[in-house]
């Protein structure tokens, strides 16, 4: 595949954050959290990062929706609260400024935990992305 010079298209792996309120209802009927990872183009890291988070997002029993967004795109998004913006916005209004960077979301928009900023000791990566994905899911549980 050919990606014009200069494009910010993400690459092939995650699904690009699109309609964030749809995702949210999604997630409000499925107890699922939302793991986004914040990307851009030509960074390495990201791509490391999308290798342990791309088989965590597969398949019809993933513990959590997954997308990205990418600081250096303008690509319509609209967000939790249903306004139309763009990834680079939305992440300029998540206070996101290194990638690859991990955010786990609650179906209002709300972050769970701590960011995850880097590529922290990579081979304990992917048991950071899956703490704060049990996490989550225990603060989505409903309460009686």
């Amino acid at each position: 595949m050919l990606v014009p010079a200069g494009s910010a298209a993400a690459p092939p792996g995650l699904p690009p954050a699109a309609d964030l309120q749809r995702d949210g209802l999604a997630m409000a009927r499925s107890g699922q959290p939302l793991v986004v990872l914040y990307s851009q183009n030509g960074c390495g890291w990201c791509e490391q990062a999308r290798s342990y988070l791309v088989p965590m997002a597969a398949g019809s029993d993933a513990a959590a929706l997954f997308r990205q967004v990418d600081l250096d795109a303008d690509t319509p998004l609209t967000d939790f609260g249903g306004q139309r913006t763009t990834q680079r916005a939305f992440a300029a209004a998540q206070q996101v400024r290194f990638t690859p960077t991990v955010v786990v979301y609650g179906p209002r928009g709300e972050r769970i935990g701590e960011a995850i900023v880097g590529m922290r000791l990579p081979d304990f990566y992917a048991l950071y992305i899956e703490q704060a994905i049990a996490v989550a899911r225990e603060q989505l549980k409903p309460q009686h």
